[in-house]
């Protein structure tokens, strides 16, 4: 999205259609009583309108026709104006008002992104952060985002600025809303993680990450990398859009362990839990959906059998780690990263056997 400026006119004040006519009358030297006669309205009627406190509808337009001289669409098109400018007005008002809650989003971070344009006058920035949530006003916000707002206070994480929060999973909506899935099949999905978890061993993210998007768009479920906003510190998200599951990856910890694990975590929120359930991971939480996701993601990647073979002489060296990661058709950085969170290995051992990725890593994704 390239950053623009609106120039946009908006008058500050009104033309009413009453103060044209008055107008009018006063050239042609007729009173509101003689225009009343002429015209057949009732000489309130003429007086409201002149008022601003009645409309001119279509059919006394034409009825000013006859009598005025000035077409009906004149007279229409600017009782259509003053509605129109009327309601303009009203709306500069009410963003004028709201324009405490846009300080609350992060959009610096976001035109960066390329997630808005860069527009100097606030209240048209405000114009498009609405946009960009789909919503008509501030008001709406709390309303559509209750319960993603519900989920991030299970994090324990709740201080941080759910406005960022919210930007960030709007964001991967918009981009799973720009992959075009096949229906859901589970059946199908659980086929397909056989084939992304040979992937794994993929170490070039301009490779992986299409491949893993359309391998998963197959099964009907939407996976979705969007980096991550400052200080919101989340690295994964799962939910349903309509028929269609969303995956969303934010690279937070850069390396390939992280990345698969994450994603085989989140996918087993989509296979073993309800639709209607929203999860958002930025903390170790004791919850038993969690602790499944993290089984399935554990077992998925190193089946247990082979774990236990691993181990079964001590801690194995980083040449049999590689030799054993070659052997079950896995990258060896994600046997590593086992093996240092079950403590079998320091967390300064083996790193040089993971793949670490910058978003620049991902080329056009």
């Amino acid at each position: 999205m390239t950053n623009t400026q609106t120039n946009t006119f908006i008058p500050d004040y009104l033309v009413t259609p009453g103060e044209v006519l008055e107008e009018y009358l006063e050239e042609l030297n007729m009173t509101q009583a003689e225009l009343s006669d002429r015209t057949g309205l009732a000489k309130k009627t003429i007086n409201e309108i002149i008022k601003a406190k009645s409309p001119i509808t279509p059919e006394t337009a034409l009825k000013l026709e006859r009598v005025l001289g000035r077409p009906a669409h004149f007279w229409s098109n600017l009782e259509r104006q003053y509605q129109d400018d009327q309601t303009r007005l009203a709306e500069q008002q009410r963003l004028e008002n709201h324009l405490c809650w846009l300080d609350k989003v992060p959009v610096k971070a976001m035109i960066k992104f390329g997630w808005l344009p860069q527009i100097k006058d606030k209240k048209e920035q405000l114009k498009a952060v609405l946009s960009f949530f789909g919503i008509a006003g501030p008001e709406q916000w709390p309303i559509v985002w209750a319960k993603f707002q519900v989920a991030y206070r299970q994090t324990e994480r709740f201080e941080k600025s759910f406005e960022a929060v919210s930007a960030w999973l709007r964001q991967g909506e918009i981009k799973a809303h720009q992959i075009a899935c096949a229906s859901y099949d589970r059946k199908h999905f659980l086929a397909t993680l056989d084939t992304i978890r040979a992937l794994t061993s993929e170490n070039d993210l301009k490779i992986l990450a299409p491949e893993l998007v359309k391998l998963c768009a197959s099964a009907g479920v939407a996976v979705v990398f969007v980096p991550e906003l400052p200080k919101v510190g989340i690295w994964g998200a799962t939910r349903w859009l309509g028929d269609k599951a969303l995956i969303q990856l934010s690279l937070r910890y850069k390396s390939n362990d992280h990345l698969w694990f994450t994603f085989f975590h989140e996918a087993a929120h989509i296979l073993l839990h309800n639709r209607k359930d929203v999860f958002i991971e930025d903390s170790q939480r004791d919850c038993k959906k969690e602790e499944e996701a993290n089984e399935f993601a554990r077992k998925t990647l190193i089946p247990p059998a082979q774990m236990r073979r691993l181990l079964k002489s001590g801690k194995p060296t980083l040449a049999e780690i590689k030799s054993f990661a070659d052997e079950i058709g896995i990258a060896p950085g994600i046997v590593v990263g086992r093996l240092q969170h079950d403590k079998v290995l320091p967390s300064d051992v083996g790193n040089k056997l993971k793949i670490f990725y910058t978003w620049e890593d991902m080329g056009t994704q």
